[in-house]
């Protein structure tokens, strides 16, 4: 393998550009969220700034005009339209510099889309220079949706994402990465400080990001205190029903919250959050925050879990769960505890680039299954053993070449699209680097990328030169093809032929004479030659090994670089080839087609009868024949 490239050293902390200071009162009976505080810009970059946008995520459930909803086949990865609206309305955004109110002068709807309200800019009085910071004080109100995606509430249940205005991320270049929510999308924005003051009713237990500590409230309430620092999101969720457990898990306060009757999940999750905290903390970097909450929703309310927040992740599943045999709350949990690494800590583009969250996320989800379960990561149960890597091969093999996995996430024509590619195909071609050129070498370069990555916002670039720096040239090669091109491979055992080999007969002319050497007939053949083609369809170049087996029950191996779009076997001995398999190991996950790896020998004249009966039928169509 080629030797590391230079990584960039790991970052400790983040540049701190968006930070909030925000409180916000709870509403249990309208489900209705007031809140007030204040919003901050750095302007870290060479530019001035004449303008900000916020995303508005909330006004997603407003209407069905709403990009989110506008669609008649249902919205994201519920396809449902929800029967309760939900909305944010801006009461004010002053600037503390000069008190002058943004919001009458705002943009009325998201840029290019005269029906959508997600997407606000809002232009500044005066520039905001470089290296100088920009104040807002702000008042909203939110009325939450019947929970439809992520948020929202199911009788006295709250689950509150997307609640706040947002900055939307500010780029190195001084323009804004502000886009309409869009069904299929998820998020982007700058680390910062959160300081969010939470009052709720008294009988609710409450989760949320960061660290939350009680302050005085009127008879009734319960007010928290919550601080996350380092962090780019903040979500929390209300329930006087939750049960809790709580465990310090290498220095870390984890709580799981579940609904009565759950206490078996509860076990499930926690201890999957402590297998995985060490498991990727090894792998991708140390996990720098205090606390991790963990929210497995109730019944009802399972459009909100399966979701990722800064030290917070939901779940979910039925009660039953971890007695059927499937692991999916390990899987769940394990997926959303990695996002506070691919999402959380790296903070790359959801909306641009989702493969570098939720592909990279789900390789490294079906990696840490695999090594805690082999292969039952995904059921064992009933005599029946299934690993997470063959079902999402099975998922991206079916739909794996509809679309390229590096684009933007409203680019894919559906959610199950965008689902099979970017989370299936984009983890079945890690899973192929990692069986090709190693499991050793693999984790070197994503450690080389989680380095480069941490607190930095990567690109697709900052990928491929982790796996050239560990893999080399023509991994890096594969990787771009396989992300921006479609490439696929599909490799397959066109012909085996085997003879006898004879003693040499004929007329030869030797030492000026002449002899006739009679060809030896029913004597058997001492020795075979063996010949195969092995013929490598689509673009990727992986490296590959074929099996030769042969009469005797011996087998040999070649190995074929991948290069060039056919490899010719040839061999030769005492024992006749009767069959050859490329990739007996399976190793090439990414192969399209796993039934034509394999041949037998083929039965000696009938290749050459079929031609013949080809080219007669090809004269015959043509008028060739009388």
């Amino acid at each position: 393998m080629a030797p590391a490239a230079h990584a960039a050293p790991a970052l400790e902390r983040p540049e701190h550009v968006a930070s909030y200071v925000l409180s916000a009162r709870l509403d249990e009976a309208s489900h209705r969220v007031s809140g007030r505080g204040s919003i901050e810009l750095f302007n870290y970059t060479e530019q001035p700034l004449s303008e900000v946008y916020l995303h508005l995520y909330m006004n997603a459930f407003k209407n069905d005009e709403s990009l989110f909803l506008r669609s008649p086949f249902g919205a994201g990865r519920s396809g449902q339209h929800g029967s309760k609206w939900g909305y944010i309305d801006v009461k004010r955004l002053v600037t503390r510099e000069g008190a002058v109110d943004l919001w009458p002068a705002r943009g009325a709807k998201s840029p290019g889309d005269p029906q959508d309200e997600t997407d606000v800019r809002l232009a500044l009085p005066q520039t905001l220079e470089p290296g100088k910071r920009l104040t807002l004080d702000v008042e909203f109100e939110v009325q939450l949706p019947e929970v439809v995606e992520r948020t929202g509430y199911v009788q006295d249940y709250h689950f509150v994402a997307q609640w706040f205005p947002k900055l939307a991320r500010l780029m190195p270049d001084g323009t804004f990465a502000h886009f309409t929510f869009h069904p299929q999308s998820e998020f982007y924005a700058d680390f910062g400080r959160y300081d969010v003051t939470l009052d709720v009713p008294a009988s609710h237990v409450v989760g949320a990001s960061g660290q939350c500590e009680a302050a005085p409230a009127s008879p009734g309430r319960r007010v928290l205190r919550c601080r996350a620092e380092d962090v780019h999101d903040f979500a929390w969720t209300s329930w006087p029903g939750f049960q809790e457990v709580r465990q310090s898990v290498a220095g870390v306060d984890v709580r799981v919250l579940t609904p009565p009757g759950y206490a078996r999940s509860a076990a499930v999750e926690l201890d999957t959050v402590r297998f995985g905290l060490e498991h990727f903390g090894k792998r991708f970097g140390r996990y720098p925050y205090p606390t991790l909450t963990v929210v497995h929703p109730p019944s009802g309310a399972s459009n909100s879990g399966g979701m990722e927040y800064p030290t917070l992740i939901t779940t979910g599943g039925p009660w039953y769960t971890p007695w059927s045999g499937a692991r999916a709350i390990e899987a769940v949990t394990i997926h959303e505890l990695g996002h506070q690494w691919f999402y959380g800590l790296f903070a790359s583009d959801e909306h641009r680039y989702p493969f570098l969250d939720e592909g990279v996320n789900s390789y490294a989800e079906h990696s840490s299954l695999s090594a805690r379960y082999g292969d039952g990561s995904a059921f064992a149960g009933f005599g029946l053993r299934i690993s997470s890597e063959a079902l999402s091969r099975a998922i991206a093999a079916e739909r794996g070449a509809d679309e390229p996995i590096a684009q933007g996430a409203a680019d894919f024509f559906s959610f199950r699209s965008l689902g099979a590619i970017v989370y299936s195909r984009t983890a079945t071609v890690l899973s192929t680097l990692e069986r090709v050129y190693g499991k050793a070498n693999l984790d070197l370069a994503l450690a080389d990328y989680a380095q480069a990555a941490r607190f930095r916002h990567p690109e697709p670039a900052t990928l491929v030169q982790a796996i050239r720096g560990r893999l080399g040239e023509v991994a890096a090669r594969n990787l771009e093809r396989a992300l921006f091109e479609r490439g696929g491979v599909d490799y397959l055992v066109r012909e085996v032929q085997s003879a006898a080999l004879d003693a040499r007969a004929g007329v030869f002319d030797e030492s000026g004479a002449r002899r006739t050497v009679a060809r030896a007939e029913g004597r058997p053949a001492e020795r075979y030659a063996g010949h195969a083609v092995v013929l490598r369809h689509g673009a990727l170049e992986l490296p590959v090994q074929i099996e030769l087996r042969f009469e005797d029950g011996h087998t040999e191996l070649r190995n074929w670089s991948g290069d060039g779009t056919r490899y010719i076997v040839s061999s030769e001995g005492p024992s006749r080839l009767v069959g050859v398999t490329v990739d007996p190991q399976k190793r090439v996950l990414i192969d399209e087609n796993l039934t034509n790896n394999a041949a037998a020998r083929e039965a000696q004249g009938a290749p050459r009868v079929l031609e013949r009966l080809l080219y007669a039928a090809e004269l015959l169509l043509a008028g060739g024949l009388p």
